[in-house]
């Protein structure tokens, strides 16, 4: 049996669980469908619940867009000035998705968001706004955080190869413990896991997460991701 590397094991009573960009408009229909996003809802929702129930930190990292292009991707910006509805301000395309948040009234400060804040939603629970592929560029999530001595971050969300990839590739490049969810990852492939776990990402199933995220108040040094897809 291998032995845990002490420096990658998860540590699930530091944690915080980050989702990424699994709003309205990427779902199936939306004006930005990111195929199989709707799809991995129930594992980002179970994700969510159980961290909520253990009182763990949540950050959904979300993109907000204006029809002017102002501050978009240079990839984005000549749908945007020709006229494509994609994750805009004020519309409720850019929501998150409804079963990751704590309740049906949450309001979304897009300005408050934009101008680099966060907005809490819950106890434990917060908005960041990126204006780019990852989570940690030009956004308060770090010291956020830090503030919070999270050590291990849980990332699920949408779409693999763009967003989550780089934001995990961010923490690991300030060296947070990280756990990929693969089966709440939509555009990960089995391929992917190798690659991560080279850069010491602890790879597992949603269900596994939960079930040592909950035993994790009784022994912090104990839980691994013993199952890999």
């Amino acid at each position: 049996m291998t032995t845990p590397d002490q420096f990658i094991i998860p540590e699930y009573d530091r944690s915080a669980l980050i989702t990424i960009d699994v709003q309205n408009d990427t779902l199936d229909g939306g004006t930005f469908t990111v195929p199989g996003t709707t799809t991995i809802l129930p594992q980002i929702s179970r994700l969510c619940r159980t961290f909520r129930d253990a009182g763990r930190p949540i950050v959904h990292v979300i993109r907000i867009y204006t029809p002017d292009a102002r501050d978009a991707d240079r990839c984005r910006r000549h749908s945007l000035l020709a006229g494509k509805p994609i994750l805009l301000k004020g519309s409720s395309g850019r929501r998150p998705a409804e079963p990751l948040l704590p309740g049906k009234d949450v309001r979304i400060d897009d300005d408050l968001l934009m101008s680099g804040a966060i907005q809490p939603i819950g106890p434990q629970e917060a908005i960041v706004f990126k204006p780019r592929w990852g989570a940690f560029y030009r956004t308060p999530l770090e010291a956020y955080l830090r503030e919070r001595t999270i050590s291990t971050l849980v990332f699920c969300g949408s779409n693999y190869p763009n967003c989550p990839r780089t934001s995990i590739y961010e923490a690991s490049e300030r060296d947070f413990r990280i756990t990929a969810a693969v089966d709440a990852l939509s555009g990960m492939a089995r391929s992917d896991i190798p690659g991560l776990e080279k850069i010491g990402v602890n790879c597992a199933t949603s269900e596994t997460i939960c079930r040592l995220l909950a035993t994790e108040h009784s022994d912090s040094k104990t839980g691994r991701m013993e199952e890999n897809p």
